[in-house]
């Protein structure tokens, strides 16, 4: 079954196509970044905007690529949400109305559910079950996932995201956006000795995370620099470095109980704080001590793509999935509303 994935949720234009027999055949990628960092961060109505002017083009260039036309497409699978709702609905108008010009069944599909299953595009997938750790924009969970819609949720941010941190850390350091891999940048001319932050929820039980105090630490610190007139390129290094430090280190504290708790030996890490490189380092080394393995999607399938929602999409269209008349675009959906194909093994 050959499915075209559409990825239109905030503000990268992502298309592919996957075959269930052959994997994936093409896939391509438009970021926004360019047009907003001028902004600072997003601006819904111009990334909708932009979507609308390069989905159709990127449908074209894949399909080119693959040496395929419309009409070897037996399925569609576009992002449904979460995301914002003028971005969704380019992707889902597109979606829709090829589909029915097609005569070919239609399905959205769960963004996040996307970066789950990131990995299977890999040449080593994970097998189920595994813990997957998701670090995407707004969304820091562990989730405890026995099969393709079996997913528990185990915890989650309570204000800030990781991501969202990581943000916000940057514009406090005077970084262009995207922030993420500014401070990831930055950090690695730090001193890792000159500072301590706290690593939040880590003192108490559970698996749930929160990075609010700590970003009003980390202005803290910065703020205690500025007056004392020593906020040099060396001291944003540093607090760059004592930021990713807390953080990194949260995450794998709480991946270690998930796991624990759990009784796996898997652990899926994926989104876009995933591409950190000494995120990978201390996971890697974590699990190794215990026999157990990280799966990771390669770089470019962090972010926002086409190709996770293809692969999501493919696997719940072969299954007998399929939308009504009606198109999909929902900005908030829980990830534990999803449920199992009927017919998923």
């Amino acid at each position: 079954m050959r499915v075209l994935g559409i990825e239109t949720s905030c503000d990268e234009t992502g298309v592919a196509l996957y075959d269930t027999e052959h994997g994936l055949l093409a896939d391509a990628l438009y970021s926004q970044v360019a047009m907003h960092a001028d902004f600072g961060g997003v601006v819904p109505e111009l990334a909708s905007r932009d979507h609308t002017r390069k989905l159709l083009p990127l449908i074209q260039e894949v399909l080119d690529d693959a040496g395929l036309g419309r009409a070897d497409l037996d399925g569609i699978a576009y992002t449904a949400g979460p995301g914002l709702v003028g971005a969704l609905m380019v992707g889902a108008a597109t979606a829709h109305g090829m589909a029915r010009a097609l005569g070919i069944p239609v399905l959205g599909v769960h963004h996040m559910e996307g970066h789950l299953l990131a990995p299977m595009l890999e040449d080593a997938p994970p097998a189920f079950p595994f813990v997957a750790l998701l670090v995407s924009g707004g969304h820091t969970q562990l989730v405890a996932v026995g099969g393709l819609g079996d997913y528990r949720l185990l915890g989650e941010s309570v204000d800030d995201a990781a991501g969202e941190a990581f943000d916000k850390t940057a514009k406090l350091l005077g970084l262009p956006y995207p922030g993420g891999p500014q401070v990831a940048r930055l950090a690695e001319s730090g001193d890792p000795s000159r500072f301590r932050f706290p690593r939040p929820m880590t003192d108490r039980p559970g698996l749930d995370f929160s990075f609010s105090g700590l970003k009003t630490h980390t202005l803290t610190t910065v703020n205690a620099l500025r007056e004392a007139g020593t906020l040099d390129d060396a001291g944003r290094a540093d607090i760059a470095r004592a930021f990713e430090d807390a953080v990194i280190d949260t995450l794998a504290i709480k991946c270690r109980r998930a796991l624990d708790e759990t009784g796996l030996e898997r652990l899926v890490v994926a989104g876009g704080v995933s591409a950190n490189v000494r995120l990978r380092e201390r996971l890697d080394g974590e699990l190794a001590k215990r026999r157990a393995r990280a799966y990771y999607p390669r770089g470019r399938f962090c972010t926002d793509n086409g190709a996770m929602i293809a692969y999501v999409g493919a696997q719940r269209l072969l299954a007998g999935e399929r939308d009504a008349d009606a198109m999909l675009a929902t900005p908030r959906w829980p990830l534990a509303e999803l449920k199992a194909p009927a017919t998923a093994s």
